[in-house]
């Protein structure tokens, strides 16, 4: 993403065309999808069953957080605000693939499966964001509240290509037995095309920035404070699952630690496609430059300090 905000910044007339923009996206989105449905096809149905509902919750829940908190500080746009909200409720997979080493260096028990749990949070995340903003953005235009049809909305935002792409992934991980394709095809090229991903979303960014920098002190902060907020949100409902059916304190951990974090990957083109009217330097920004070393830096460290306080 910095060089693509470097190249932009100086002038240059470097441009990706559309179309590959588009086929790279999809690459990575039904990448991410694969990944989760074959995660989940390993796994115990029964035992995912309350953490996944949880994960659900609590990714819609980050949305509205920041609807009625982000949303409402001066001079911030609501859609940025929204599609800040669906960034930090979607899930980082770095994040995630950090957590769970730490986690075994430190001795604390973990269900294998808790990986899983990242497309449950991440896509109702994302298509609540698009929802949430389509909602506005047809009131603005004149419909009344009375007049907007919610299922309408929701269901242009499920068809919507980002989101399709994901869910594509997630039914054909499920369904089939992709392994070998996916070795063999989707990981060698996985991290090539995010680099390519990230330069077209940092010249994008550099382009917008003018339009964040009057309110960029209330991204900072919010960029702070949401990600631990976030994650004792979510740690707090882990430990009450824990009680109720002996999910393990490191799987709190694990779901605390996505809730802490905000998606680097599937998130930015799918928020970009499906709210195009938010500024990409607003929630990128905030996720990458604060967001995601706040989660990492602070949020792992922090609640596996807790989990090995209570005895994990």
């Amino acid at each position: 993403m910095i060089g693509g905000i470097i190249v932009a910044s100086f002038g240059s007339q470097l441009a990706i065309p559309d179309s590959i923009y588009k086929f790279i996206t999809f690459f990575l989105l039904l990448k991410i999808g694969l990944s989760g449905g074959i995660a989940i096809r390993n796994s115990n149905i029964s035992e995912i069953l309350l953490p996944a509902l949880a994960a659900v919750v609590i990714g819609v829940l980050i949305v509205f957080i920041s609807r009625f908190t982000l949303a409402r500080l001066p001079g911030i746009k609501f859609v940025d605000a929204v599609a800040t909200g669906g960034l930090f409720g979607a899930v980082s997979g770095s994040t995630l693939a950090a957590v769970l080493p730490q986690l075994e260096s430190s001795g604390i028990k973990f269900e294998a499966w808790t990986a899983a749990l990242y497309p449950f949070m991440d896509i109702p995340a994302l298509v609540t964001a698009i929802v949430v903003a389509s909602i506005y953005t047809s009131k603005k235009t004149g419909n009344s509240a009375e007049n907007v049809e919610i299922w309408p909305i929701i269901k242009e935002s499920l068809q919507s290509s980002a989101v399709s792409a994901l869910l594509l992934g997630v039914a054909l991980g499920i369904a089939t037995k992709p392994e070998p394709v996916y070795e063999s095809f989707f990981n060698p090229l996985f991290r090539g095309f995010l680099s390519i991903l990230m330069i077209i979303m940092g010249m994008e960014a550099a382009q917008r920035m003018n339009e964040l920098r009057k309110v960029a002190q209330w991204f900072a902060i919010y960029a702070f404070i949401a990600p631990l907020l976030h994650g004792f949100i979510a740690f707090g409902i882990g430990m009450v699952i824990h009680q109720i059916t002996g999910f393990s304190i490191g799987g709190a951990v694990v779901l605390a630690v996505i809730a802490a974090s905000s998606s680097d990957i599937s998130g930015p083109p799918t928020l970009r496609a499906g709210i195009p009217s938010a500024n990409p330097s607003a929630y990128i920004g905030a996720s990458t430059a604060i967001g995601t070393p706040v989660a990492i830096a602070i949020g792992i460290p922090l609640f596996i300090g807790i989990a090995e306080m209570i005895g994990g």
